[in-house]
This record gives structure tokens, C-alpha cells and sequence, in this order.
């Protein structure tokens, strides 16, 4: 008996001889580091619109756009409260403009998405052009772009903003800079990205934009996105996990549209009885139409249901199990951090039967 305790206080006297030094065992945190499967401490989540439209409208009493510089109510995982998190890499908001306000321009090296949820008559400028903002439409604003709000329209705008500003913050590069105007001066006509990228054409001799590293398309229409699903929905087969899934493009690449965001729209056909899957990269989704059924589940064997509609934002964390229902049909928009996974080579998914 004694052997086995003269070697723990030898251990322990050690540990605390080298901890002046900034020294620590491996062997004490080596199955911590490296577990058996991921063990995110992110749990699943839902945010129902209705629930919290309520406190988007009394942030508009509370604060101007300009004050706030983007007037947004972030959506953190219960398990991250004051990290700005809604996983360990991603960040998701609501963001708020009404009639007659510009959030003034800046840019950042944290890359971001726009997808509009409620109201139209709102436009985004990035790095000289603007584009309208309609729901169902995916914006991009690309790392380092200079990019403003407005509206024009008669009532309250509200979008989801995701970005990948906690990827950002662990590699301790994040920086940002104010424009020197409240609002970019305007130099190219809307629609000339898209008149130059979204045809699968592209101009014959040109530099790609954003350093060739996000879509020089920064507008996806949701009509375009809409057709093609509902295209696949008559002509091709139902996927049994998915439904109708696309992602969404870099023309230029055929990669992703952001280096650090994946983006994707799928479709829930009516008595959609899905299958589960799980994966590496956590996604957060915005109902854009209908209604569905979210079942989750955590490696721990913790589940939750969601029932979700139009509007509602719901989180799947890495490695949790999940699998959609819907009665009536769904549409949905998604993004994730899966780029980043792919590079590295550390993407993993299990599509389960």
C-alpha cells in the first residue's frame, strides 16, 4: 500500500514544483484533449420569432442604428451566455433597421452573412454597390469590405446576420475600421455583380474581387434559390436525410461563397419523415417557410424537439444527432462553419439509417 502512495505524493509534490514554471502534466488531460468522439458544450437551441420580434421592436425605441452602429440582439447558446457565441466558432444576430435609417459604414476582418428575414425596402452596400434586401435573400459581406444599411422601406426590416467572429477571436485577428462617410459612396449600379458572375460566366479579363478568396457575387436572390428546389422537389429524387438540399456557390470557385462559412437551402417536402445524420460542423437555420419538426439529440444521449416555423431560428451544435419532420413542407437556410473543417481535413459526417 505504501509504494502506490509515495508515488501520489510524488506526483503531486512534482505537480506543484513545476507550476511556477507554467508546466502541466499531459497525462492528466490527455483524454480531455483528445476525447473518443466530439464533446461540444454547445446544446441545441431555438429562438421562436414571436417570442422575441417583442424585443427587437423596444431595441428600436431604446437605441438609433447610428448609436448602436448595427442594432442587433445576439443569439448565444445557453451554454456560451457571454461569449457573443451561438457555437464555439460561429456568432448569429437579429439585426433591426427602420424606415429612414443608415447603420453607418465600416469593415472588418470578420467575414458575414446577411439573410433577410422580415420586410423589404432595406438595401446593403458593399465596397460601392448596394443591393436590395428581400426576404429570403442570402448577402454576403466579404472580410475587410467597406459596408453600410439603409432603408427605404415603410416598416421595421430584420435580418440575420451570421459572422465568424469567435473563429476570429481565437486566432487573435480580428481589427476593424469606421468609414470616413455614414454611408459609402455608391459607385457601381445595383445589379452589376450579378450581371457579371451570375450567368456562369464571368468577365473575360479581370482581377477576382475580394482577393479571390469570397463570391464576387455578394446578393442571392431567394426567387432563384426557391425555383431550383422546387425544380428538384418534381424532378429528382428526395433525399432521405436532407430533402432537397443545395449549398450555395462561389462562381468562380465552385467552393464555398465565404472561406470560413458554408451556406445552404433545402427544401422539406409535405410528409417529409426524415432520417438522422450528425456532423463536425455546427449549423444554425432560419425557417423560411412552413413548418417542422426538429428532433436532437447530444453524444451524452440528452435530446430536444423543436417545433419551428417561419421565421424561428434553431442551432445544431457539433455531433448531436438530428432529424427533420414536416407535415405540410418546410423551407430552410443554413449556415456552418464546414469550410474551415474541410481545409483542415478534419470534416467528419454520419449520415444514420
Amino acid at each position: 500500500m505504501n509504494a502506490p502512495n509515495n508515488a501520489l505524493l510524488a506526483r503531486q509534490q512534482l505537480y506543484r514544483d513545476m507550476d511556477p514554471l507554467n508546466l502541466t502534466p499531459l497525462w492528466e488531460v490527455l483524454h480531455a484533449l483528445v476525447p473518443p468522439q466530439p464533446a461540444s458544450p454547445c446544446v441545441p437551441a431555438l429562438w421562436k420569432y414571436g417570442q422575441v420580434r417583442p424585443f427587437l421592436m423596444r431595441a428600436g425605441q431604446a437605441i438609433t442604428a447610428e448609436e448602436a452602429v448595427r442594432r442587433v440582439l445576439i443569439l448565444e447558446n445557453p451554454k456560451l451566455r457571454g461569449q457573443s457565441a451561438v457555437t464555439q466558432s460561429l456568432y448569429a444576430g437579429l439585426q433591426l433597421i427602420l424606415p429612414g435609417e443608415v447603420a453607418p459604414s465600416h469593415r472588418h476582418t470578420q467575414s458575414a452573412l446577411r439573410f433577410i428575414v422580415e420586410g423589404s425596402g432595406a438595401y446593403t452596400a458593399v465596397d460601392g454597390e448596394r443591393t436590395a434586401m428581400r426576404p429570403g435573400d442570402f448577402i454576403i459581406t466579404p472580410s475587410w469590405t467597406f459596408h453600410d444599411h439603409g432603408s427605404e422601406a415603410d416598416g421595421p426590416v430584420v435580418w440575420l446576420d451570421g459572422l465568424d467572429i469567435p473563429m476570429i477571436r481565437f486566432f487573435d485577428a480580428g481589427f476593424a475600421q469606421n468609414g470616413t462617410a455614414r454611408a459609402q459612396e455608391v459607385t457601381r449600379t445595383e445589379g452589376t455583380s450579378f450581371a457579371r458572375y451570375g450567368h456562369n460566366m464571368a468577365p473575360v479579363r479581370h482581377d477576382p474581387p475580394f482577393g479571390g478568396k469570397t463570391s464576387p457575387l455578394f446578393s442571392y436572390p431567394y426567387e432563384r434559390s426557391r425555383e431550383a428546389l422546387q425544380q428538384l422537389e418534381r424532378l429528382a429524387p428526395i433525399d432521405p436525410w436532407d430533402g432537397v438540399k443545395l449549398r450555395y456557390l462561389n462562381p468562380l470557385t465552385g467552393g464555398s461563397p465565404m472561406p470560413t462559412m458554408a451556406t445552404f437551402m433545402q427544401k422539406l417536402p409535405a410528409g417529409f419523415a426524415g432520417k438522422g445524420w450528425r456532423q463536425t460542423d455546427g449549423a444554425v437555420y432560419s425557417v423560411v417557410e412552413g413548418e417542422a419538426v426538429v428532433h436532437a439529440e447530444s453524444p451524452r444521449g440528452e435530446t430536444w424537439r423543436f417545433e419551428v416555423a417561419a421565421r424561428d431560428h434553431f442551432v445544431i451544435p457539433s455531433w448531436h444527432t438530428a432529424r427533420l419532420e414536416s407535415a405540410a413542407g418546410c423551407v430552410l437556410f443554413s449556415f456552418s462553419d464546414r469550410p474551415v473543417h474541410q481545409a483542415l481535413g478534419i470534416h467528419q459526417e454520419e449520415r444514420l439509417s
